[in-house]
């Protein structure tokens, strides 16, 4: 009886092994590439753009841009496509535009913070705050000028009221940052934020995923329209043949 419940217990212990390691683990590209860049001291990566392809089996993408310092100069690179889970793809769908990783003091952080924020803006190796009527923005010195459209600051400047309140609240507690709620419910940064790609900011001019909002939500509409003129345009007829029948009797 011992050697038989032995034999079942390193069976089922096999079994389970077995079940555990048929699941896959899943690297996300952005894993990858924090792996890849494990040798900088320090980055930024933005999530640069998102589509999806396909109506009955949907591929998932994603595509960053990476900054890294080259010479004591922060320099840009745009990666290609890469394809994503589709749950990866809507853990991030808000972001488009901010950082989702960043490497500073040695340490990688994965939150969600608008682009510069991490290592860039307060840092006064690269610029300072600016009063302009009484309120203070950020200002990159002319040797970093270029910085301004590596992250759409000069349609978006930051102020330093919303730095501060993400230094202050959601940097040392890592949590996500997308700025200040407007009147209108939607925050500052972001996919769907005032600053973000359906403003009409130069993400937007880059993104194949807000071309294609863009054009879904303009035929939707287009589609209502026209149903909402064919139901009109029924309705009118109807009522006109009532009317003249009643006339003829």
């Amino acid at each position: 009886m011992k050697h038989q419940s032995r034999y079942l217990l390193l069976f089922f212990m096999a079994l389970f092994l077995s079940s555990c390691g048929g699941k896959r683990y899943y690297k996300s590209p952005l894993d990858v590439l924090i792996r890849d860049l494990d040798s900088e001291p320090v980055y930024t990566i933005i999530l640069y753009d998102m589509d999806t392809e396909g109506m009955f089996s949907t591929t998932y993408k994603h595509q960053y841009k990476v900054i890294k310092e080259v010479n004591g100069e922060p320099k840009e690179e745009i990666t290609p496509w890469q394809e994503v889970s589709q749950r990866f793809f809507y853990q991030y769908e808000d972001a488009m535009g901010m950082e989702i990783a960043s490497k500073k003091e040695g340490k990688v952080s994965k939150s969600i913070v608008p682009a510069g924020y991490s290592n860039y803006v307060g840092n006064k190796q690269y610029g300072h705050w600016v009063d302009r009527g009484g309120t203070s923005f950020w200002e990159f010195y002319g040797r970093f000028a270029f910085m301004n459209s590596m992250f759409n600051m000069m349609t978006y400047p930051v102020r330093y009221s919303y730095y501060n309140d993400y230094y202050s609240n959601y940097r040392t507690r890592g949590r996500d940052y997308y700025g200040p709620v407007g009147s209108n419910g939607r925050t500052y940064y972001g996919t769907y934020g005032s600053q973000g790609a359906r403003s009409g900011s130069s993400w937007s001019k880059n993104s194949s995923f807000q071309s294609r909002v863009s054009s879904r939500t303009s035929r939707s509409s287009s589609t209502r329209s026209s149903s909402s003129s064919s139901r009109s345009s029924r309705s009118s007829s109807s009522s006109f043949r009532s009317r003249g029948g009643g006339f003829g009797k």
